[in-house]
């Protein structure tokens, strides 16, 4: 097998953590001795140990003059666990391959630095750009220190979110509706608007069995939501966070004792300031969100330059009507150049439905 082989290994163990590292990076590790697999593992759960070191503290053979391959350098600082360049040096293992290095300012090459001090070898750039990708949300939360925005809605053929009615069930199929469940468990939080609340009183909560569910956003920016709805209810058991521009404490305790968040902000044209949402959910360790909102609130996170990709899932059914619920809304744009542009499309069918993945170029229209 060849190094990239290995390597194709440790990214799919580093999968395993998808959803549960937050917001450190999902890592997968494999030992391999004379051209045998002795170990592999991953990075479970945030707080736990590293993908090296689980690698190899459960390793049953000799390792001396092995190598590794890890899809993310190894780190060389203590945080919540120890490092994991000791580790590998202690061990015995002479040459480690690394996928891609570390944006974090505590690594940033200071790993392999490290390794290679103590006379092991180092391989870097083994499926970088696969390395990258799997860890997209770490790269833009490290660097941004604000949270991966995925902006997601179902739409039909003629790009309509609801019918006439305002009824919205079910535009895509189950299966398009189980891989939704997915997203919710791969990312940290998830944002709707009262709006939402108010229409469909939705839980917001990952239905996968084992699934994590996401920390619950909502903005709401004059404090609307009943004490009634699920997510209030639910506070207590689910993170739920109201970002609102409210600041009376005597209508915001109420919310508070119920469990709930409450994080007042600035306005930003008669709604929740979503720049000044985004730097502070960061300093709370929110890596990323799934923007579940309706028309307006989409609008207002494209306009406010929040969102890094689209996922729109398309229906293969077509609802008319002049009046019918679209995916964005609000003031839209006057000339065709104005557009929100989109780049690099990734399609793909699920059941009936299609999914189009999209990353956003820089849409922040004011400062």
């Amino acid at each position: 097998m060849t190094p990239e082989d290995y390597m194709r290994i440790a990214i799919e163990e580093a999968k395993k953590g998808e959803g549960w590292v937050n917001p450190n990076p999902m890592v997968g590790a494999v030992i391999v001795k004379n051209d045998k697999i002795l170990n592999k593992d991953y990075h479970h759960k945030c707080g736990e140990f590293h993908a090296e070191r689980n690698a190899i503290l459960n390793c049953k053979e000799d390792m001396r003059g092995a190598e590794i391959y890890v899809t993310l350098e190894p780190c060389c600082h203590y945080g919540k666990t120890p490092p994991c360049t000791e580790i590998i040096i202690e061990s015995g293992i002479r040459k480690v391959y690394v996928g891609s290095m570390d944006s974090n300012p505590l690594v940033a090459g200071k790993g392999v630095e490290m390794l290679r001090a103590h006379g092991i070898e180092v391989v870097t750039g083994i499926l970088e750009e696969e390395c990258r990708e799997m860890n997209r949300v770490f790269f833009h939360y490290i660097s941004a220190k604000t949270p991966y925005v995925v902006m997601k809605y179902a739409m039909t053929a003629d790009g309509k979110i609801a019918t006439v009615t305002g009824a919205s069930k079910w535009i895509t199929g189950e299966q398009a509706r189980e891989h939704v469940q997915k997203s919710r468990h791969r990312y940290m939080g998830i944002m709707a608007g009262v709006g939402t609340v108010l229409a469909d009183n939705p839980r917001l909560t990952c239905r996968l069995e084992h699934g994590r569910n996401p920390v619950r956003i909502i903005c709401d920016t004059h404090l609307r939501t009943p004490m009634t709805a699920e997510v209030v209810k639910t506070a207590k058991e689910i993170r739920t966070i109201l970002a609102t521009c409210v600041t009376d404490k005597e209508q915001i305790s109420p919310y508070e004792q119920a469990g709930c968040q409450v994080v007042s902000l600035g306005e930003y044209k008669g709604h929740v300031d979503l720049r000044e949402l985004m730097k502070r959910l960061g300093k709370m360790e929110i890596d990323s969100i799934l923007l579940e909102g309706g028309g307006c609130l989409n609008a207002s996170a494209l306009q406010q330059g929040i969102v890094q990709k689209v996922e729109s899932y398309i229906a293969p059914k077509l609802f008319g009507g002049a009046q019918a619920k679209t995916a964005v809304t609000g003031e839209g744009v006057e000339n065709p150049a104005d557009a929100y542009m989109l780049k690099n499309p990734k399609t793909s069918q699920i059941g009936q439905d299609i999914l189009i993945e999209w990353e956003v170029e820089n849409c922040l229209r004011e400062s």
